[in-house]
């Protein structure tokens, strides 16, 4: 299709490459089928290459989703191949020092197991996820592509042909381009296969990414606790307590403990009470203050933060008020039972 549309239209083949941003010679291998298209949730060279070709928005995506399945089909018969010798040395090398031997032991009792597998997905599935954020940002592509000796067109089509890639399929191409640079390190604990994999800052900036697979226990609602229905069905403790402050005490949690309504209603108080929250620091005198934009009809940060703060104390002198009134109320009757006594 794409053949009969270059000759209809009088161009060659690396004036679509230059459309869609990729090499020439990529272009004529996806044409003679030596490489397979990529998938279409995964690049945008479909969109460029149909605006290019003036064909309507879609055809390529289905035309290559089609061809996707059908090689799928076929590979789906043989046996997965163990990872290259070299592949496997790469993902050792990043491991934590102190588990390496530990792993390596565990790896090479098998062509290609379970825990080399997981580990080899999970690592791929971190990268893979920062190239497809990053696959369209030019500076991205242009770093990295610096740091492997490529040029922004070779680096886009390693790209497009390392986010087709899976488990059974690495390549030392997609090592050196992407796990090497990117990944600094990864640690396992072997008793419950947590992982961590520590990336590059300076193409990755972030904290690092971790992965558990362990059982828990499913957490008790807090609507379920004892201690909170008997707060909420005494109006005394509960009753003028508002909607925010009601989600605030659900989210507690005591790891175990069975707290009394009691707790809840000096948690409510603790919450309402001005003493227990930092003013904001008033910039010192010469200091200019950076000024943030507001949306149009939007209430500055002081602003909302005087409101709330003012809502918190008439709600701290109204619960007090109330307080006060309950104790004067139970003074006056125990009075009275006194004076009846006698």
């Amino acid at each position: 299709m794409i053949k009969q549309r270059l000759e209809q239209l009088g161009v060659e083949q690396r004036d679509l490459a230059t459309a869609a941003e990729v090499t020439e010679s990529y272009i004529s291998q996806l044409l003679t089928r030596k490489k397979l298209p990529p998938a279409p949730d995964r690049t945008d060279i479909y969109d460029k290459m149909a605006k290019f070709l003036k064909l309507p928005s879609g055809d390529l995506s289905k035309l290559a989703d089609h061809q996707r399945k059908e090689k799928l089909k076929r590979s789906l018969v043989d046996p997965p191949a163990p990872l290259l010798k070299e592949v496997r040395e790469l993902i050792l090398r990043k491991c934590a020092p102190d588990k390496v031997e530990e792993v390596r032991t565990i790896f090479e009792k098998q062509p290609f197991g379970e825990l080399e597998r997981l580990v080899t997905q999970k690592l791929l599935d971190v990268v893979k996820r920062i190239a497809k954020e990053e696959l369209g940002s030019e500076n991205w592509l242009r770093l990295v592509a610096r740091l492997v000796g490529r040029s922004y067109e070779q680096m886009r089509v390693i790209v497009l042909e390392f986010l087709d890639t899976d488990v059974f399929n690495i390549s030392m191409e997609n090592c050196d381009s992407f796990l090497d640079p990117l990944v600094e390190s990864w640690n396992i604990d072997l008793g419950t296969f947590a992982m961590e994999v520590v990336l590059n800052r300076r193409l990755a900036p972030g904290n690092p990414r971790k992965f558990e697979f362990v059982e828990k226990e499913a957490e008790q609602p807090l609507e379920d606790e004892p201690g909170f229905k008997r707060f909420l069905r005494d109006r005394v403790l509960s009753g003028d307590a508002i909607e925010e402050e009601i989600d605030f005490l659900k989210r507690l949690r005591f790891n175990g403990k069975r707290p009394t309504p009691l707790y809840y209603y000096r948690e409510l108080q603790n919450l309402r009470d001005p003493l227990h929250f930092r003013l904001p620091q008033a910039p010192k005198p010469g200091t200019r203050m950076m000024r943030q934009s507001q949306p149009e009809g939007s209430v500055a940060p002081m602003q909302k933060y005087l409101e709330a703060k003012g809502i918190e104390k008439q709600l701290q002198v109204d619960g007090r008020k109330k307080a006060i009134q309950r104790w004067a109320g139970n003074k006056t009757r125990r009075g009275k039972k006194q004076k009846a006594k006698s």
